[in-house]
């Protein structure tokens, strides 16, 4: 256990100080606030759109981060021949591929509750429908306010006290996020104080957010899989490839699961990620009891453990000196 939290930490720094980390952030952070804009263009409620576009945009970066840093934190340590160093003392392949998906799990972890907080707080400011809808200004200082003061002192602390800048906007970004968005809801859009109120984000908006995560969590063991054998390009195509079919394969194969033995055997071994995008059902009103939750997640927790099953064995006989 020793062995496997050190690969986990070496792990978790490694990649939260990966540009490509901190870019994908960033630019879901500010997505957020754009998707309030392009939401005012329905027929019908546009903070349901709003709230589905939120959802998209949480599963599309985990989707970049997770192959990004997979490739980042694996194959680069294959090809640079770094991973000798490790591999060649007493810690076993699949070890060290635990190891490694644990660190990306919590270095992802942490980036999707950053981006749900964005997420938040864009769902709670609400689209603006008419010119005589106000703006909502406690998310615009909580919210944009904030990041603009938080990275202003990151660099601040970076020029003058040589501090790592992506590190210490997270550890300054995410406590200054959550305080806003918990204060957004005890005031309300003119700083009035209200009853706590969460607004258009129900407890089935966050039931599909952890939903959402638990996809990201699969991407990742799929992308460590792909990782092990391929490089950066081939593993976003890859984890792109199995994400769509898992999102029609009702449509693909469970219809023809069973008249087609090739298809219910498609059907058992691609992830369904329908299961996991509950959008619909959410925006229908439907109430999401917490036993589809845990089928769902235990669902989730078993394919990435296959995968890294999978991942494990195509490691072992990877030649890596």
């Amino acid at each position: 256990m020793g062995k496997i939290l050190a690969i986990l930490a070496t792990t978790f720094t490694e990649t939260i100080r990966q540009p490509i980390y901190g870019i994908v952030l960033l630019s879901t952070l500010l997505l957020m606030p754009i998707n309030v804009g392009l939401a005012a263009f329905t027929l019908d409620d546009d903070n349901k759109l709003l709230v589905e576009l939120g959802l998209s945009t949480l599963l599309l970066s985990g989707l970049f981060l997770a192959s990004f840093s997979a490739s980042s934190v694996l194959t680069r340590e294959i090809d640079n021949k770094t991973v000798l160093t490790v591999v060649s003392k007493p810690v076993s392949r699949p070890m060290f591929l635990l190891g490694k998906y644990l660190g990306l799990i919590f270095a992802l972890a942490l980036a999707f509750f950053i981006e749900f907080l964005g997420f938040f707080l864009s769902v709670q400011h609400k689209v603006l429908e008419s010119s005589a809808d106000e703006w909502h200004w406690p998310v615009l200082m909580f919210g944009p306010g904030m990041l603009i003061v938080v990275f202003i002192l990151a660099g601040i602390y970076n020029f003058f006290r040589d501090k790592p800048f992506v590190s210490t906007a997270f550890k300054l970004g995410t406590p200054v996020l959550a305080f806003g968005a918990l204060a957004t809801c005890f005031l309300g859009r003119n700083f009035e104080l209200q009853v706590f109120d969460l607004g258009p984000v129900s407890i089935n908006v966050i039931k599909s957010a952890f939903l959402v995560f638990c996809a990201v969590m699969v991407l990742t063991a799929i992308a460590l899989a792909a990782s092990t054998r391929v490089g950066q390009v081939m593993t976003l195509l890859i984890c792109l490839v199995v994400l769509t079919i898992g999102l029609i394969s009702d449509y693909l194969f469970g219809q023809a699961a069973q008249a087609s033995s090739l298809a219910r055997a498609a059907y058992m071994l691609i992830p369904n990620f329908s299961f996991l995008w509950i959008i619909d059902a959410v925006n229908g009103g439907m109430n999401i009891p917490m036993g589809y939750m845990a089928l769902t997640t235990a669902y989730s927790a078993a394919f990435s453990l296959a995968a890294l099953f999978f991942g494990a064995a195509l490691f072992q006989r990877r030649e890596v000196g």
